[in-house]
């Protein structure tokens, strides 16, 4: 489910870490982030938003221009993003290793 960009939003701690400031676990869970809880370098649990991150097209304009695109938005754009859309309607329910 993580790309690249989202994988800096991946945060791996130790069981003793979690547990000594588990309010700023929670607080960049709030803020998007997933954590992944291990003993012995081994996962053991997973917190995450409990709601998907909706990002708005805004958001993703402004990522997409931070990282060097070059896309413009062109009078197809509205067409080929429902084109996409409608090409992928089965719902994402990715392992949570992925």
């Amino acid at each position: 489910m993580y790309n690249p960009v989202m994988a800096k939003d991946v945060i791996h701690m130790s069981e003793a870490e979690a547990t000594s400031d588990f309010a700023s676990l929670m607080a960049r869970v709030r803020e998007g982030a997933e954590v992944i809880i291990e003993k012995d370098a081994r996962p053991v649990a997973v917190v995450r938003p409990a709601e998907p991150h909706v990002r708005l097209l805004s958001e993703s304009l402004r990522l997409a221009k931070e990282h060097g695109s070059t896309a413009t938005l062109d009078g197809d754009f509205a067409r080929d993003l429902e084109e996409i859309i409608n090409s992928h309607r089965e719902p994402l329910n990715p392992p949570a290793w992925d």
